[in-house]
């Protein structure tokens, strides 16, 4: 166990700390515990504040304060999240590398989340494609591949898959709100999304748009 010394900043603390160090502090109950939380916390904050800033684009308006507070949300729900997966680091990285990316998700599905917060998420059932070519042929042959791929979509998809692929391509729902506004997880809607990819390749292979070679090799 990592002995804490009073005139170390947190940070020189993390430098020293290893790996198996941070996973036996953090499975120890009482202050050890505690105080191990409250070291990963920062090094979470401090992921989830650097994530914010470079995504504060996103959110024209918002002040600092409302930033921060932004973060520190973001860093508590990731802090949730790494102690529940603890047991699964494999240590093909740095503890603190791996928890950093924590951080980092966490930030981002905060910021699309608050973005989003006042915007209808539109579940739309049809759409056009519009294509175009660089030359008359080539305009005539992305008209012909968008025509069969609009007929694959209404055609051989679920009305679910149609409205979750359409959403998340065309309407650029991000995952994590769609997921929210849906009350289901992350990985439902990517199961749809996959299987509904796999029934348009499929769909395009009949129709002579796909070569199935080309299909299995960019899987």
């Amino acid at each position: 166990m990592m002995i804490m010394n009073p005139g170390i900043t947190s940070e020189v603390q993390h430098a020293v700390s290893s790996d198996e160090e941070w996973i036996a502090d953090l499975h120890r109950p009482g202050a050890v515990g505690v105080a191990a939380q409250r070291r990963l916390h920062e090094l979470l904050l401090r992921a989830a504040r650097h994530q914010v800033a470079r995504l504060r684009h996103q959110l024209p308006g918002i002040g600092a304060g409302e930033l921060d507070d932004l973060a520190q949300e973001a860093a508590n729900d990731a802090l949730m999240s790494v102690l529940a997966k603890l047991d699964t680091f494999e240590g093909r990285s740095r503890f603190t590398t791996w928890v950093y990316k924590f951080g980092v998700l966490h930030a981002g599905v905060t910021v699309r989340r608050q973005a989003w917060r006042h915007r209808e998420v539109h579940l739309p059932d049809t759409f056009t494609i519009v294509a175009q070519g660089a030359t008359p042929a080539a305009d005539a042959e992305a008209g012909e591949l968008a025509r069969e791929l609009e007929k694959a979509i209404a055609n051989d998809l679920t009305p679910h898959q149609r409205r979750i692929t359409l959403a998340l391509l065309i309407e650029h729902v991000p995952i994590d709100v769609l997921a929210d506004r849906l009350g289901t997880s992350r990985n439902a809607l990517y199961k749809t999304l996959h299987d509904a990819r796999q029934r348009l390749r499929a769909a395009l292979i009949r129709s002579g748009h796909l070569d199935a070679t080309t299909s299995r090799s960019t899987r």
